[in-house]
């Protein structure tokens, strides 16, 4: 699990507190309705060598029942996304904790790994990193996709450890550099946290998709998370650059793409987050002021940072090179379309596509409240756009079922929404211009 995956839905509200002038000093601290979680067993010691590995994997091997799974990365301090910690669990054998880098090779834990069901926590999220080490699940169980489905307010692992067991998950690591080393025994401890409660959690969650009657629903999410290598590769993934709305004309733009693809490099070859080196703010203010002299570009607030003053050689580089392009090879204005454009474009130029948006938004909407679902987890809504924005010719439970399907739906999503779209299609018609015009969209 991401280190910011513990966060991802806020804590409860606090209420306003008293002012403290009129607080009664002798009256007693209100109790933590939570008591903190503790380790059941002492904190264990790192595996940082292939012969204790072999070791722990016979006792996971050895073990019953699923195993907790959950990795620590380095997001915000390194390039990569490699996992720099594993925390497993399985009874009886206990909890351990792996570190990939030291270790090397994970032959033998991928042995033991390979046909127990796995018990993460926001999957998607762990399971790119896992996969890179040569760790991939034949089964698995996602306590956050559970809570999703169960429709819980809160599914972030320390509000599902409140909210489910009563206990409280301390969060003081959340952000922490996990390629440091050696790493702090207070770091270890909130890692073996981290799958200290997941088995207790899995059971309590699986047996409410039962009485909910979702387990199926949940059994065809899981399966579909098994095959997930990580987000699709981006068209032109430097117009994500923060800032980028205040870059003016093509030239501008293209000494953007040019100072990211620059920054990309270097912090691909140093292990370091691209932002560390050159913020995206100081990219924008480049491309904004277009300096001309190694002077101009240093006096920059974005270049006072030791670590971009440091590589100005290659900043200066890419300004040269951007100021060199053909006008040919500037990059449009706009982003290459990828799909239906933005919705928000809908209601002026394209009016039909619109009203079948609407209409389909309206049933996704009520199925949702109906199955007690988030309606993004009925059905993805990038599937509900694509959908109105070109309908089938043909518009049916089976042919709209098809389209969702190749969006990525799953049966039971199809199963329950298909007819419904189906006649919310029809009842306002598919006739459409939008269809065929993206790229005029994106003019």
């Amino acid at each position: 699990m991401p280190s910011a995956s513990r966060s991802a839905t806020p804590d409860r509200a606090t209420p306003d507190q008293t002012d403290p002038d009129q607080t009664d000093p002798d009256s007693p601290a209100e109790p933590d309705p939570y008591p903190l979680l503790r380790l059941a067993e002492p904190v264990p010691e790192v595996v940082v060598d292939p012969v204790t590995l072999a070791q722990v994997a016979a006792e996971v091997a050895a073990g019953s029942g699923p195993v907790a799974l959950d990795a620590e990365r380095a997001s915000g301090y390194r390039y990569s996304q490699r996992a720099y910690l594993l925390q497993l669990r399985r009874a009886p054998a206990g909890t351990f904790l792996v570190d990939p880098v030291a270790t090397g090779e994970l032959g033998p834990l991928r042995e033991a790994l390979f046909g127990p069901e796995w018990v993460l926590h926001a999957a998607s999220q762990d399971l790119p990193c896992l996969s890179a080490v040569g760790l991939r699940p034949r089964r698995l169980f996602d306590t956050e996709l559970a809570a999703r489905l169960l429709d819980l307010p809160r599914v972030g692992l320390a509000a599902l450890v409140e909210d489910l067991l009563g206990l409280r998950l301390a969060k003081e690591h959340s952000a922490a550099d996990w390629s440091t080393r050696p790493l702090p025994r207070s770091w270890l401890e909130y890692a073996a946290l981290d799958v200290e409660v997941l088995l207790a959690l899995r059971d309590l969650l699986a047996e409410r998709l039962v009485e909910a009657g979702k387990q199926t629903w949940a059994e065809q999410e899981f399966e579909a998370l098994l095959s997930f290598t990580g987000p699709p590769t981006r068209i032109d993934p430097w117009r994500r650059t923060s800032g980028l709305h205040r870059v003016r004309g093509a030239r501008a733009l293209g000494l953007v793409r040019e100072l990211w693809q620059a920054r990309d490099a270097i912090a691909a070859g140093l292990d370091i987050s691209p932002g560390r080196l050159l913020s995206d703010a100081a990219i924008v203010e480049v491309a904004r002021t277009m300096p001309t002299s190694r002077g101009a570009l240093r006096s920059l607030r974005g270049m006072r940072h030791r670590q971009a003053r440091s590589h100005l050689d290659a900043w200066e580089k890419a300004i040269g090179r951007a100021g060199a392009l053909a006008d040919a090879d500037l990059p449009p204005l706009s982003a290459p379309p990828d799909g239906p454009p933005p919705a928000r474009s809908w209601q002026q130029r394209f009016p039909a596509a619109a009203a079948r948006l609407t209409a389909c938004r309206a049933v996704v909407s009520a199925l949702a409240k109906q199955h007690q679902l988030p309606a993004e987890n009925l059905l993805a809504p990038d599937g509900v756009r694509r959908l109105a924005w070109e309908p089938p010719e043909v518009v049916g439970p089976a042919s709209v079922g098809a389209a969702l399907t190749a969006t990525g739906a799953r049966p039971w999503q199809v199963g329950l929404t298909a007819a419904p779209l189906a006649t919310a299609l029809t009842g306002v018609g598919t006739g459409s211009s939008a269809k065929g015009s993206t790229d005029a969209a994106y003019r």
